[in-house]
């Protein structure tokens, strides 16, 4: 599976962004797709996920009311919708996936996740 993240970009506090994450090749049948980023001498941490089945979604508190996480299954694109920028969403930001089934569809496990994108930096100017 490949990942390819776009999106990123210089935006001033307030402002808005949308993160994609386009998978390609040897895509799963199923999968959860997530978010995390890694801000400067910091270490990487979750920022959130969607699950193939039923499209819950999960977030870290310090996103939650100003991210959003959709996805269109067909195009085998994930988004990340970044409103209420704040200088400390600044970071790179990676998508990541993981395969799959029955009941671990409708659930994020972030440790789970092992197949990673090149990532894409977010600067929020203040």
């Amino acid at each position: 599976v490949q990942l390819q993240a776009s999106g990123g970009g210089l935006v001033q506090a307030g402002g808005s962004l949308r993160l994609s994450c386009a998978a390609s090749g040897r895509t799963f049948s199923t999968y959860n797709m997530g978010w995390f980023r890694q801000a400067p001498g910091k270490e990487r941490e979750f920022v959130g996920g969607r699950t193939w089945m039923g499209g819950s979604t999960r977030y870290a508190d310090s996103v939650k009311g100003r991210f959003t996480i959709s996805r269109d299954n067909a195009k085998n694109t994930e988004y990340l919708q970044m409103n209420n920028l704040k200088p400390e969403d600044t970071a790179v930001y990676y998508c990541a996936v993981y395969a799959c089934a029955d009941y671990g569809c409708y659930i994020i496990d972030r440790s789970s996740f092992d197949y990673w994108g090149q990532g894409t930096l977010v600067t929020v100017s203040s």
